[in-house]
């Protein structure tokens, strides 16, 4: 397996009579499809709490059994529960008593209170045992807040799990999980946030990431874009992730260089990172403005590897003619409506009702700009709640979360 890197610009040429020019460059990485995918080691850390009672416990259950069938017998699988506390339902073991495993799944039972923490800190312990070889991934499923835990701890877990070369998605079942902290810890996992609404959706939720995971054939990747002189990343969040959702990243300078972490690295679906670009005025004639490279664990092979460097070049005209690209665009439009929407929760949580609602009005038409007509309905419904005097309900900012960060099917 290998890494493929691939590149576009907002506009390829720049006018010569300008002292600065801003650019957004669109870096797209992914996974060849050449060779077998490795195993994967997945655990599953799933809240047995006692609000989890009932129909929404059953149907967790059968979404985990229906993972069990779809996995590979050299697949790995490791469970754990946990309420107040955690404990290890199915230790970390190659899929081949299946039957077993999934009469320990059936013993689940709800009961007491949540502590996030120590389901995800036993679940990296466990995933830990059979890390060698595999794409290791957590999938960890809560309805409720960390009434027993600590929230800082939840995050420096999923950092930990990280730097492992673990991977942390979250699972919000019902309409009480707090979408800051599970979308934290997606984030800060390189993993993706699922949201849960009906049990009846348990098992869509869980096949939808499961199907993610295993298309991952390369992990641990890092972007390293390295700029020359006469260019430089916007001093404000100057890179995020697009897709396959939006998530502002963390950036790491070493000189010209700045270097992100990109996590697993799929063969179905790219990652694509947004850079905001300011670069200097430049002689005509054709400049290279950076590099970009990627660094990537191969599982299969036990060994680290890199991409040849991809050249990133612009024109320089004195008589300019824009060549805007229409694929970047979309991408600037998609980082725009994360951001729209986030800015509309942040007035809205400090009470400035009237802001609130511009800006999801502004995120609306921006997701109606880019034909993503499923979060432009979410969005404007909350418009009119708000509109009307009326509190958005837990269920509508969990909706309102999701639309933001992905294209809503």
């Amino acid at each position: 397996m290998k890494a493929n890197v691939q590149w576009s610009i907002s506009d390829r040429n720049l006018d010569t009579a300008q002292t600065n020019s801003q650019r957004h460059l669109s870096i797209s990485v992914q996974a060849t499809t050449t060779g077998e995918r490795p195993p994967l080691n997945l655990c599953l850390v799933l809240d047995q709490s006692g609000s989890m009672g009932g129909h929404p416990i059953k149907t967790v259950r059968a979404a985990a059994k229906q993972i069990i069938d779809s996995l590979a017998p050299d697949d790995r699988i490791s469970i754990i529960s946990f309420d107040h506390e955690a404990r290890v339902v199915v230790p970390n073991q190659s899929v081949t008593a299946t039957d077993t495993i999934k009469q320990a799944i059936d013993g689940i039972r709800a009961g007491g209170g949540t502590s996030i923490d120590a389901g995800l800190k036993l679940g990296i312990e466990e995933v830990a045992k059979g890390k060698k070889g595999t794409v290791s991934q957590l999938f960890l499923l809560t309805d409720g807040e960390n009434e027993h835990g600590s929230n800082d701890r939840c995050l420096k877990l999923a950092k930990l799990a990280v730097s492992y070369s673990f991977t942390v998605s979250t699972l919000g079942f019902g309409n009480h999980w707090n979408q800051d902290v599970l979308e934290q810890l997606a984030d800060a996992g390189n993993g993706s946030l699922a949201y849960i609404q009906h049990p009846e959706a348990a098992i869509q939720e869980f096949s939808r990431l499961f199907s993610r995971v295993q298309s991952v054939s390369l992990t641990n990747a890092y972007l390293i874009l390295t700029l020359q002189p006469q260019v430089r990343l916007a001093e404000l969040k100057p890179m995020a992730q697009v897709l396959p959702e939006t998530i502002e990243l963390d950036v790491r300078r070493e000189g010209e260089q700045a270097i992100v972490r990109l996590g697993d690295l799929m063969t179905n679906t790219p990652r694509i990172i947004l850079a905001n670009l300011y670069v200097a005025q430049l002689p005509v004639g054709t400049h290279t403005i950076a590099h970009a490279q990627v660094q990537y664990d191969d599982p299969a092979l036990g060994s680290s590897l890199s991409t040849d460097a991809a050249i990133i070049e612009v024109t320089a005209q004195t008589s300019y003619q824009a060549q805007p690209d229409p694929q970047v665009q979309q991408h600037i439009l998609t980082l725009a409506k994360y951001r729209q929407t986030q800015i509309a929760e942040t007035k809205l949580q400090a009470g400035d009702r009237t802001g609130a609602i511009t800006m999801l009005q502004t995120a609306t038409q921006t997701a109606i700009q880019m034909g993503d007509k499923n979060a432009a309905t979410v969005l404007q419904e909350n418009v009119t709640q708000l509109q009307t005097g009326k509190e958005l309900s837990e269920q509508a900012k969990k909706k309102t979360r999701i639309a933001s960060k992905t294209i809503l099917q």
